[in-house]
């Protein structure tokens, strides 16, 4: 927490260019110092690049992430300014935010969930709320007052009596509600689905939830494209408004199916923004 201050004094005291200079040395230092880390980078690198990777493939997917993580101090001080965000966004999910009806949002640790915000620019008062697990909730919340004290923080810790009511209720007045899906946590029910060519574990918690409440679900994804630069993807998943509680798990599956699909779609179209430091296939 120490050091995440002192780079965020260095980044708003001697501005943005200045402090990405520091990203090389971070970049570097887990490069040396962070085996387990170098160790499942180069694993999914040589499955996502069809080729063993290399030193130099290791560093530029570390120093991404650092990028992500420098971008955040701006991001979540409203500095869009300093940012080019595309944004690829499907008309329906316009007509959901403009007639208040909310929208839920299924991402993964790949790019960065904070551009999200940037969506929020473009229609005034839309709340920007993330569900996650209560011991990871806190530890965000931690850092992101390190970051700007003054940010409003919305995050719904899972696991309560009252947490798919808090969803509902957000939904309800018109916020966009994100999870992530690529992490399970040993306490819900997941799904084997072949990802980049071996199988792995998937959690269905996000689209039960969706099931529950009844409600479309979209992918959405904001990949790091160069110092500066996000794309941001969005891709429906499931409609699960209309879905029979007897159709609901056949429903579960072909969504995470699509899940999973777009995930190896947009991991090859951006190989650095995958930021899951561990072995993913174990």
């Amino acid at each position: 927490m120490t050091m995440l201050r002192l780079i965020t004094w260095i980044s708003t005291a001697l501005g943005r260019r200045q402090a990405r200079v520091l990203l090389h040395l971070i970049a570097g230092y887990f490069l040396l110092f962070a085996p387990t880390a170098r160790r499942s980078s180069r694993t999914y690198l040589t499955r996502v690049l069809g080729q063993p990777a290399r030193i130099r493939h290791i560093y530029r997917h570390f120093l991404t992430f650092a990028a992500t993580i420098h971008d955040r101090i701006y991001l979540l001080n409203s500095r869009f300014d300093l940012f080019d965000i595309d944004v690829h966004q499907p008309a329906v999910i316009d007509a959901a935010i403009a007639a208040g009806q909310g929208v839920l949002l299924l991402g993964a640790h790949l790019g960065s969930f904070e551009v999200l915000r940037a969506v929020g620019r473009q229609h005034p008062g839309l709340c920007v709320v993330m569900v996650m697990y209560e011991q990871n909730a806190k530890r965000i919340n931690a850092i992101l007052s390190a970051i700007n004290p003054a940010a409003e923080q919305n995050i719904i810790p899972l696991g309560r009596m009252d947490s798919m009511i808090r969803v509902q209720e957000q939904l309800g007045n018109g916020a966009l509600v994100g999870l992530l899906g690529d992490r399970s946590f040993g306490l819900e029910k997941v799904q084997s689905i072949a990802f980049l060519g071996a199988p792995a574990l998937w959690p269905s918690g996000p689209f039960r939830m969706a099931a529950i409440l009844r409600r479309p679900i979209f992918f959405m994804v904001g990949l790091h494209t160069g110092p500066g630069k996000y794309e941001i993807f969005f891709d429906e998943l499931s409609d699960f408004t209309n879905v029979e509680r007897a159709d609901r798990e056949a429903a579960l599956h072909r969504a995470m199916d699509k899940y999973v699909n777009l995930l190896d779609k947009y991991c090859h179209f951006s190989p650095y923004n995958w930021f899951n430091f561990f072995d993913f296939w174990r």
